[in-house]
């Protein structure tokens, strides 16, 4: 699908709903995560992973208030 529907369902809107919780939950235990890592080559990735989920977050949060996809 290129372009969010006018009306989501309900079902759809629990479902984005959820990947809302998953991806803030994950970053932020990334970011707990890396409060407590030494190796620095870890702390990169395990930063990039945290990143990662904030950005989905954000492409989601952006769908829900009227965006379009990934903009």
């Amino acid at each position: 699908m290129d372009t969010v529907p006018v009306m989501i369902s309900s079902k759809d809107l629990d479902y984005i709903k959820d990947m809302l919780n998953w991806n803030f939950i994950a970053a932020k235990k990334a970011n707990h995560y890396l409060q407590h890592i030494q190796d620095e080559e870890v702390a990169t990735l395990i930063k990039e992973v945290s990143e990662m989920h904030k950005r989905h977050y954000d492409m989601l949060l952006n769908i829900l208030q009227g965006g379009q996809n990934g903009q």
